[in-house]
Order: C-alpha cells, then structure tokens, then sequence
C-alpha cells in the first residue's frame, strides 16, 4: 500500500512542493482545520456538479480530456485508497524522533496538491472508465459522501499528535500524518478546479 501510494502521488502531483520560509512547525492547522477542510472540499464540489445533465457530466472538451463524470469517478476511487493507506500508515507506531525532519508546511501540501498549472497522469488504478460511470450527479456525491462521513470519523478519533507523530517519505521529503490525511481532501480541491475548466469550455452543453 505503502509502496502504491508513493507511486500515486509522484503521478498525480507533479507540482515541485516549495518549502516557505518559516520552519513547518510554525505554520501547521490544527484538528479542526482539517475537518473543516473536507466539508469545504465536499461543499465546493456539490455546488460545481449539482444538477447537472447526464449530456454535461459526459461532456469532453477534448478526446483525451476527462469529462465531468470521469472526474468525479477518480475522485471517489482515489479517495477510498488514501483513507486505506493512511489508516494503515497511521496503525503503526510513531515516530516523534522524525518530526524536525518535516520541512513542509501545511500550506505547502494544499498549495502543491491544487496547482492546475502541473497537469499530471493517474495511475491505472485510478484512471477512470472511458464512458464515465456516473450519469446522475447525485449518486456520486452520495458515494462521495457516505465515504466522506467515514473519513471524518477517522479523524475525530486521532489526536493531533497521533498525526504529526507518524512520519513517512514522499517524493517531496519527510511528510506526517496530518499532511497524508489534508492531501485527501486537497485532491479533491483539485479536481473541483478541472471540473470547472470543463465547465468554461465554450462548447459545454448549455442548461436546458
């Protein structure tokens, strides 16, 4: 799992990681940032695809681009193997001695992860089918969402600590817990911004 997520973010983020100026200790969110974050993500999400047509959620504005309903399958597939990879991550015993280690901030991981000017490639796990699974916006935000209220869940049992104090490495350096977790969210930031690139395409399907 370990070895697969690495693989996916070194594809999926191809967006360099900066490091800011001050130590990563001095800009880090708290719990309740975290949480806030995914009903953010979600929010933003339901409001750029809610009520959409079967004939705009099929929509490419190119053969090789995804179309709305693609978009929303590899986010819901992406989603429930990072929750699996950091649950097994955060199973393992900690590592507090690594935290000086960690150089990027909070911001860093947010900033890195919604970078549209980076285009990227998904694993074949994760790329979506060709047709797009999903005609009825409303069944994937309610997958999405029954995996959202797990995903939440798992964060209000860990502390804080129990997060920063798992280290593990990325292609980026040293990254912990909580950083691993706010990516999930983060990809899906991401994705709301390619679909609305989809969405300003002169030729999408208009409302009826």
């Amino acid at each position: 799992m370990k070895r697969f997520f690495i693989l996916f973010i070194a594809t999926s983020t191809a967006a360099p990681l900066l490091v800011g100026q001050s130590a990563a200790q001095e800009a880090q969110h708290d719990k309740a940032f975290l949480l806030n974050y995914c009903q953010q993500t979600y929010d933003d999400l339901e409001n750029a695809v809610a009520g959409l047509s079967e004939e705009q959620l099929k929509f490419k504005s190119a053969p090789d681009r995804w179309s709305i309903s693609q978009c929303l399958e590899h986010i819901i597939l992406t989603e429930k193997m990072l929750l699996g990879f950091n649950q097994e991550t955060l199973s393992q015993a900690p590592n507090p001695e690594r935290r000086n280690e960690v150089k990027l901030t909070d911001e860093d991981i947010i900033n890195g992860i919604t970078d549209r000017s980076f285009k990227a490639q998904a694993s074949k796990e994760l790329t979506p089918a060709e047709a797009g699974k999903y005609t009825d916006a409303a069944v994937a935000l309610a997958e999405l969402r029954s995996q959202r209220t797990v995903l939440i869940d798992y964060i209000n049992s860990l502390s804080e600590e129990d997060m920063r104090n798992r280290v593990t490495d990325s292609p980026f350096g040293p990254v912990d817990g909580y950083h691993s977790l706010l990516y999930i969210p983060g990809h899906t930031a991401r994705h709301t911004l390619q679909i609305a690139e989809v969405k300003a395409d002169a030729h999408f399907p208009k409302d009826e």
